[in-house]
């Protein structure tokens, strides 16, 4: 899937209980709590309870996902800023 495909990226929340989002490049990890999503704009977390991926088309780029949604939160520079152990260690 190439970036030029996509130029824009929308992200629709319905009732905080359905999730749409368009220009997805990568599911990295997700479990009934967090979605990590590498989309066209960068890093997205999305944070709530119950979460499931209902559909995602690799070709498309299109994720639709529900669960009750907390967040929906982009990392400003791609990089994770670490957890407490993270910097416990620096």
């Amino acid at each position: 899937m190439e970036e030029s495909n996509y130029v824009n990226q929308n992200i629709i929340i319905e009732d905080r209980k359905k999730l749409n989002i368009t220009g997805v490049k990568d599911v990295t990890s997700f479990d009934d709590e967090t979605l990590l999503i590498e989309t066209v704009l960068g890093r997205l977390t999305v944070k709530g309870e119950e979460l499931h991926i209902s559909s995602y088309n690799t070709d498309t780029g299109d994720l639709y996902a529900t669960g009750r949604i907390h967040a929906v939160v982009y990392m400003s520079d791609g990089k994770s800023s670490g957890g407490f152990v993270s910097r416990l260690f620096r």
